[in-house]
């Protein structure tokens, strides 16, 4: 989900030869949560954070026990604590919500949609939690713009977009619900 921690060293001090253990400690944040937002997550997606909360904590097991990259050690561990309170604090705030609870025929948090655009082509997106999206399959966030713009819509409706090249319409082609 979240890239390995990375290390910002200067240019001065590239350039010196300097060591990258003064250099200062960059942890990617976890994808925006809008103040105030209740931390919805599909099972899928409660189960990935969960999953990925094991693998960081069996890593920094790993790293504590290594004896390789010893003054490398001190940075990795702040690096992998900082990652694993950051997602102990998301884990805490997960909200599941179950599929069974949702309106089957109306957009809701979990909804698989499929819809046509403007220009007749056809694209299938998933309402998911901020974690769990990727655009590239398909998994939209429910506080993406494209997300709150189908929320509440049936088959059959057509809801507005704002895009890069300016609004565009698109028709909610049908609503499923997995489980």
């Amino acid at each position: 989900m979240h890239p390995k921690v990375a290390y910002a060293v200067g240019v001065s001090k590239a350039f010196k030869g300097d060591d990258a253990s003064e250099a200062p400690l960059v942890v990617p944040p976890r994808a925006p949560l809008p103040a105030g937002v209740e931390n919805y997550v599909t099972a899928s997606g409660l189960a990935a954070l969960q999953a990925e909360h094991q693998r960081l904590v069996a890593e920094r097991a790993h790293v504590e026990a290594s004896g390789e990259a010893e003054a490398e050690r001190p940075r990795m561990l702040a690096a992998l604590a900082t990652r694993i309170a950051a997602l102990e604090d998301r884990l805490a705030t997960a909200r599941l919500v179950h599929p069974s609870t949702q309106p089957r025929d109306e957009v809701r948090f979990g909804a698989t949609v499929t819809v046509q655009g403007e220009d007749g082509r056809v694209h299938r997106y998933r309402i998911v939690g901020v974690d769990e999206a990727d655009v590239e399959h398909g998994r939209v966030a429910f506080v993406a713009p494209l997300a709150r713009a189908l929320l509440g819509k049936r088959a059959g409706e057509a809801a507005v977009v704002r895009t890069p090249r300016g609004e565009e319409e698109i028709t909610v082609m049908g609503v499923e619900y997995e489980g």
